[in-house]
């Protein structure tokens, strides 16, 4: 049996989930089975292509849901993870059917798709997943925004941030096929001393160092809520934890950006923020309006390159509306940056 799993791309929670299903499946459903790791990327325009689905079996996983037939399993946990009401119902649908109700998954109450498929696999299929703690536990760390303080989250000391930075940055189409199956074998640790890894960190510090820069000279802060435009430098990715690190008072954040297939709104609550959750916008329904979706608190949208326009007047609504939150107060500097 030929398995392809489909996974969110560029996404530490997705890299995992997808070896995490690829080991509950050989453990738990085909001893002998092959797998291929296929990315997927929040893109404008349809987001899967039918044909791709050739395996024996498909797995999705961390990513919105498709009604086709061909996929077998799908596991996820955003809040927007249907494209359509259609989508939803086809879903709800399937669950009447046991087998599978028993192969479509979805919570939007876990922190992240790894630790959600971590507790099917555990409660439904009876895997041992205790060997596999770290492994979750970073997931919801990273996914979650768990982390202590914004220079744990920016300054890169642990080994799990210096993996996320490489897996938000791989441009090589055969990178993380090669990387996906080490997350369940070995420590991050040992990861990094990989070649294939180990060679890619110091220009990945490097670019880090820069883009901390960059978002430094080109944000600005009033109101309560981060915004800055690196459209003219494009990036393939940056610590979503600098925007806070920089402006630490701030509540949201918003930027636009530009990468080699898409332009990107990225939308931001701070996780250190000490506004009360009751007062907190739901930044996934923001962005569905704009074909975008997330979690409660981070979503994003995606243009096609060229439309960089209509991008900065999304961008420019959704400040507008975040920072309403905030009156304008006279004399006002608004958020001021650490330095």
């Amino acid at each position: 049996m030929h398995v392809r799993v489909f996974y969110h791309d560029k996404c530490f929670d997705g890299a995992c989930s997808a070896s995490l299903f690829a080991r509950f499946h050989r453990e738990c459903i085909a001893p002998q089975a092959t797998y291929e790791f296929c990315g997927l990327v929040h893109r404008a325009g349809a987001l899967f292509d039918e044909r791709a689905f050739t395996g024996d079996e498909n797995a999705i996983v961390d990513f919105k849901y498709s009604p086709s037939p061909a996929i077998t399993w799908w596991f996820d946990h955003h809040l927007s993870a249907f494209l359509t009401p259609a989508d939803h119902a086809h879903f709800l649908a399937g669950q009447q059917d046991a087998a599978t109700k028993n192969r479509k998954f979805y919570d939007p109450d876990y922190i992240s798709c790894t630790s959600f498929l971590a507790h099917i696999a555990a409660t439904r299929f009876g895997m041992d997943v205790a060997p596999l703690a770290d492994l979750i536990r970073w997931a919801d760390i990273v996914d979650g925004a768990l982390y202590e303080s914004p220079e744990a989250a920016v300054e890169m000391a642990e080994p799990a941030m210096k993996l996320t930075m490489v897996i938000e940055s791989a441009e090589d189409p055969q990178f993380m096929p090669q990387l996906i199956p080490w997350l369940t074998r070995m420590s991050f640790a040992e990861i990094l001393e990989q070649p294939l890894v180990k060679d890619k960190l110091p220009e990945l510090m490097k670019r880090h160092e820069q883009a901390l820069a960059l978002i430094r000279e080109r944000s600005s802060c009033e109101r309560g809520t981060i915004y800055f435009d690196i459209t003219d430098h494009p990036l393939e990715g940056y610590n979503k934890f600098i925007p806070y690190y920089l402006h630490p008072e701030a509540t949201y954040s918003v930027g636009v950006s530009r990468s080699s297939f898409r332009t990107k709104i990225a939308v931001g609550t701070n996780p250190w923020t000490k506004k009360p959750a009751d007062q907190m916008h739901n930044l996934a329904a923001i962005c569905e309006r704009y074909g975008g979706g997330g979690h409660a608190r981070v979503g994003a949208i995606s243009f096609p390159r060229e439309k960089d326009d209509l991008a900065r007047v999304a961008a420019g609504e959704i400040l507008e509306e975040l920072r309403g939150d905030v009156p304008a107060i006279a004399g006002s500097v608004g958020c001021q940056p650490a330095v």
